[in-house]
């Protein structure tokens, strides 16, 4: 639990007592790989935080395609955010990519540490700040760079995640086919 509370340490301090009060608000689960932790047209009752592996969060069209919104590996926070905050049945998706250890929060105990440790407030407020400015930074991404700029920022940005994800689900993520995917990914490696 070390991991998570290295995470909110880095935006508001608790006191040993909060720490354990915020702990004892939290289930963590272990799950393997493929795992579905939320269903589309679910309402979203949890936050997760990853302490180890990788998650996705994405949606399916109608014709059937996957469109990934965003991943997260360890370290970092993810959800249905309009569903979590409107609770009203979401969009996405959440899957286990790799076997992973999740942290859970429900709406439900987070509502109520708002109320336990205010400063937890101002902590997820930051939190849903900087997603907020992620996505409106990878929108403007989209409609502004090549899909070969995007995926050396994505590269630059996420290393990491460069070698733990499929290469598909990379393509989906940067709003490009995996075939056409693979021929830049091969030609960016020639220069």
């Amino acid at each position: 639990m070390e991991l998570i509370l290295q995470n909110i340490a880095k935006i508001v301090a608790l006191t040993p007592e909060e720490e354990f009060l915020f702990l004892s608000k939290t289930t963590t689960h272990k799950y393997k790989a493929k795992t579905v932790l939320l269903n589309a047209g679910e309402v979203a009752n949890y936050t997760y935080f990853v302490n180890s592996g990788v998650l996705r969060s994405f949606n399916i069209n109608d014709n059937i395609v996957e469109h990934v919104l965003s991943f997260a590996c360890s370290g970092w926070w993810i959800s249905d955010m309009y569903s979590l905050l409107s609770q009203k049945p979401g969009n996405l998706f959440i899957q286990v990519l790799e076997d992973a250890e999740v942290v859970l929060l429900s709406k439900e105990n987070q509502e109520a540490l708002y109320k336990e440790i205010p400063k937890l407030e101002r902590f997820f407020r930051i939190l849903t700040e900087n997603s907020l400015v992620a996505h409106q930074e990878r929108l403007m991404d989209n409609l502004s760079l090549t899909a070969e700029e995007r995926f050396q920022k994505f590269c630059r940005k996420y290393p990491d995640l460069i070698q733990k994800v499929p290469q598909k689900q990379i393509a989906s993520y940067l709003g490009v086919t995996p075939e056409f995917f693979s021929k830049m990914k091969s030609k960016l490696l020639r220069k």
